[in-house]
């Protein structure tokens, strides 16, 4: 016979904000669908290791589920499926909804580019009879995690003659890989008096690419030139032709199951394409929604968002603003009544280094997808800080749609921080708050995150764009 429970205990159930593990609360239905969703889930990140490869991917997706390209100047129904692409790196896909596009479009807004070894315009080099890559690394990285595993080459060559030609190197079983060498713990005596943060130097992140050098026994720099007679057969280029490619070195590794439960998944990208993927595939199951519904994957975030590809650009305005006008309306009156979710991931709590973060405002792996009012570094600087409005009308929506979530900071007060797009879409007028997945090793080559909480991910963007 169970026992009667104390007033307290009663009143504490009915006050205070109790959450728990999202895995106890669901039942075995939601797990089965968890765990479903996450192998369609990791298929992409497998296909989608850089921004111009996740935009070709959704494009695919989303002409399979309808979609077709928007044309300025024509009309469109409720339920139309249209999407826009933008210069391959950036794309942004919307339903018709049955209120006037000025009357606010139900936005979400992730980011598809995540941090990476890009090549330098003058990349090939040959040292000791060794061929090499330069690179500069893109966005936040610990410079020493890229050394000492395998690395895929992704990209594009663009030639004068205006053909583009794509680049894939590493990823398949039998394609060859490449490598950062780091020293040997038996003559690193003084690497290892270097701070953590300079143990590798950007300038000797240098990859290893080639050792065989062209038949001769004439002439100096003879790997190198094997290397480009390889590339010139594969590609058709020459030496000049990386002054205009875009070539990213990533880490060569699929997305798989983390622990013997199956609970988590692991992969590289997953900041942010573990919002993006979500993003996607809820605009993909929405139908004839109230309000114009648009989800957009966003270049160059891990940079600030900057250049014609990134959030910091007039793109969401221009996107705005041709659906609105397509009914008469006005884009500036729709972005001012639009309502955003910047679907960016937060910090998940890692139970070996808890001290970075404020227990009470962190947020966990398995317990929902996560809110995050405001993102910024010490006094909130570089965010948009969502109004308590807003934050109680997602709080009502996930509520009331069953979805499991929770709140989170990014790491303790003055320690660290971080932006999202966020707060250049509330630039424009539009009420935004972040809401995510929380990601273990974020900006790692390798990342985890927990099934469960992708799929609350996936279901509360559909919640907020049906």
């Amino acid at each position: 016979m169970s026992e009667e429970k104390t007033n307290a205990e009663i009143l504490k159930e009915k006050l205070f904000n109790t959450r728990k593990n999202g895995r106890l609360a669901a039942d075995e239905k939601t797990l089965a669908e968890c765990d479903a969703y996450c192998e369609k889930y990791k298929a992409f990140l497998n296909s989608a290791k850089t921004e111009r490869e996740a935009v070709k991917t959704a494009v695919k997706l989303a002409e399979e589920n309808g979609f077709v390209k928007f044309e300025r100047n024509k009309k469109y129904n409720v339920g139309d499926r249209v999407y826009i692409n933008n210069r391959g790196k950036t794309a942004a896909f919307a339903v018709i909804g049955k209120e006037p596009v000025e009357n606010g479009v139900n936005i979400t807004a992730a980011h598809i580019d995540s941090p990476r070894l890009d090549l330098k315009p003058n990349p090939l080099y040959e040292d000791i009879e060794l061929a090499l890559f330069k690179t500069h690394y893109y966005g936040g990285i610990k410079k020493y995690q890229w050394t000492a595993i395998p690395l895929a080459l992704h990209g594009v060559f663009a030639l004068k003659d205006g053909s583009v030609k794509e680049v894939s190197i590493g990823e398949n079983d039998d394609e060859p890989k490449f490598v950062i060498n780091d020293l040997l713990p038996h003559l690193s005596q003084e690497q290892l008096k270097r701070t953590l943060n300079e143990g590798i130097k950007g300038e000797e992140l240098n990859v290893l690419i080639g050792s065989h050098p062209f038949k001769s026994d004439k002439g100096s720099e003879l790997v190198k030139l094997n290397v480009l007679k390889l590339f010139n057969e594969k590609y058709g280029i020459t030496e000049s032709d990386f002054l205009s490619a875009e070539l990213e070195l990533v880490p060569a590794v699929k997305a798989c199951d983390i622990g013997i439960d199956r609970s988590m998944v692991g992969a590289y990208g997953q900041d942010d394409r573990v919002c993006a993927y979500p993003a996607l595939t809820a605009i993909m199951e929405v139908n004839a929604p109230e309000k114009t519904a648009l989800a957009i994957l966003a270049d160059k975030e891990e940079i600030g968002s900057v250049g014609n590809t990134g959030l910091e650009s007039d793109f969401l305005r221009y996107v705005i603003g041709d659906l609105a006008e397509m009914q008469g309306g006005d884009g500036t009156v729709a972005l001012r009544n639009s309502k955003c979710l910047s679907a960016d991931v937060n910090a998940g709590t890692d139970p070996t280094f808890q001290d970075v973060m404020e227990r009470r405002n962190a947020s966990f792996l398995n317990y929902g997808v996560v809110v995050t009012k405001y993102t910024g570094a010490r006094g909130k600087s570089g965010t948009s800080d969502a109004s308590a409005e807003y934050v109680a009308r997602i709080r009502n929506m996930l509520d009331n749609a069953g979805i499991i979530w929770q709140s989170g900071e990014l790491g303790r007060v003055d320690l660290g921080g971080g932006g999202t797009v966020a707060m250049f879409i509330a630039n424009m007028g539009v009420d935004v708050v972040d809401l995510g997945v929380p990601v273990l090793s974020m900006h790692a080559p390798f990342e985890t995150t927990a099934k469960l909480d992708i799929y609350m991910c996936y279901r509360a963007m559909y919640e907020f764009m049906k």
